[in-house]
């Protein structure tokens, strides 16, 4: 959530901001109007309250006067009429305040966080620009297949009983390709746990509806999530939903940041904006693994942190001997809640095209404003918000894609890269013979 200030004394700041977000600017003048409205009404609320207490005071001095000259202690009709009029003005007050405030804090919701100045600006995807590339895609003496077409040979996919289980984008994986996708989880949380001190959280995959409003997914992209309605818990579409919220309503005392986690968790989106697209193979499901990291920071270290997590993420790709490309993500293809994106796309030569694993962002106060996460920076401070900080450090199957597709060779197997083998316990997939 954006700091109500910012929108006050820079209004043209945040629209200009949500004009490269491809954001309608109308809900910067409904802000200020709301706004306006209910500081009136906080405004009139107190006036009436002090007028009660004057009331209330000369009704205290009538009375002492009253039971002074021996009369009988009956309130002056007049002044009871009166406090019985500004009471019931105050509720009015109260019960409109109320309304605005909640009409405020909703459309407060709705606003994405304002971009860092160098974000590249531009208008959809073809926006983002490439920062850095790592490799050279590799030469094959055959023409390398996707992974739908290794499937053929290798028997670790079955996309028909995966729709049969759950229907379309579900699959079900099996022996030595549910081995490797284990291992890469289980190698990913022991490089961040032992080699970067991200702690491990295991976290649950229902969460309450505020969990989600805290990192920013509700109440915008309600449609693409999955929701239980008679208990009211919604599936979570990554870790970040409940790593943001571990400290919701809390105030963090003197030296407890930076707070950095790694969770592994299976993540559960909808894809409706995606209808049509990538519908072969596994790269655009309904249900996958990822393993995510998560920082809280102090906002002076915000953007040293931001570079850790894509440091982190970056080392895996290296060590997997695939090639990748880092994009800076322009403004209007940026996620809702963040205010700097990379993207790392690793290269899968038989789809032949890059495939995004990993997505780092700088969040900002963002996610803590809407979480009311905050911190003291000394004993006895004033609490202020911190930065929150997350990655991908990998998401799959798409890194199971890549290794597939990298690693085949001409008779059909593909090697396990070397990093891997300890946790899969095999080097090689073979082909099935049939």
């Amino acid at each position: 959530m954006l700091n109500i200030d910012l929108i006050r004394k820079e209004p043209d700041t945040v629209r200009r901001s949500l004009t490269t977000r491809g954001e309608d600017t109308a809900v910067v003048d409904e802000v200020l109007k709301l706004d306006t409205r209910r500081r009136q009404l906080v405004t009139e609320r107190d006036q009436m309250r002090g007028k009660q207490n004057e009331v209330n005071r000369r009704l205290g001095q009538q009375m002492a006067t009253i039971r002074k000259q021996g009369g009988a202690a009956e309130p002056p009709k007049e002044l009871r009429e009166e406090l019985d009029l500004i009471s019931k003005q105050i509720e009015s007050l109260n019960e409109e305040s109320n309304q605005v405030e909640a009409s405020l804090q909703r459309v407060m919701l709705t606003i994405p966080n304002i971009p860092l100045p160098d974000v590249p600006v531009g208008a959809d995807s073809d926006g983002n620009i490439v920062a850095s590339t790592w490799g050279q895609p590799k030469h094959f003496d055959f023409k390398p297949l996707p992974h739908w077409d290794l499937n053929e040979k290798l028997d670790i996919l079955d996309m028909e009983r995966g729709v049969k289980l759950s229907g379309a984008r579900f699959f079900v994986m099996k022996g030595k390709g549910a081995r490797l996708q284990r291992a890469l989880i289980n190698w990913m949380l022991d490089v961040h746990t032992a080699e970067y001190g991200y702690r491990e959280t295991r976290l649950p995959y229902l969460v309450k509806e505020e969990t989600l409003v805290g990192s920013g997914n509700l109440p915008k992209f309600g449609d693409n999530l999955y929701r239980d309605a008679e208990e009211d818990l919604w599936l979570i579409p990554t870790a970040e939903v409940g790593l943001t919220s571990l400290h919701r309503d809390e105030i963090l005392e003197p030296g407890v940041l930076p707070l950095r986690y790694v969770a592994y968790t299976p993540c559960f989106r909808r894809e409706k904006t995606s209808a049509g697209k990538d519908t072969r193979g596994i790269k655009r499901v309904h249900q996958f693994d990822k393993v995510e990291l998560y920082s809280f920071v102090e906002p002076s270290k915000s953007e040293e942190a931001f570079q850790n997590i894509v440091k982190c993420s970056e080392s895996l790709i290296q060590r997997l001997g695939i090639p990748y490309r880092v994009l800076r993500i322009c403004t209007s293809d940026m996620g809702f809640q963040s205010a700097q994106t990379y993207d790392l796309e690793m290269w899968a030569p038989g789809c032949e095209e890059w495939l995004e694993v990993s997505s780092c962002s700088t969040c900002t106060d963002f996610q803590a404003r809407r979480a009311n996460i905050r911190y003291r920076p000394t004993l006895g401070a004033r609490p202020e918000y911190p930065h929150t900080l997350n990655g991908s450090a990998l998401a799959l199957p798409r890194v199971v894609i890549a290794i597939l597709e990298t690693y085949q060779q001409a008779d059909g197997s593909v090697v396990i890269p070397e990093v891997l083998r300890p946790y899969t316990g095999f080097d090689r997939i073979e082909p099935v013979k049939k």
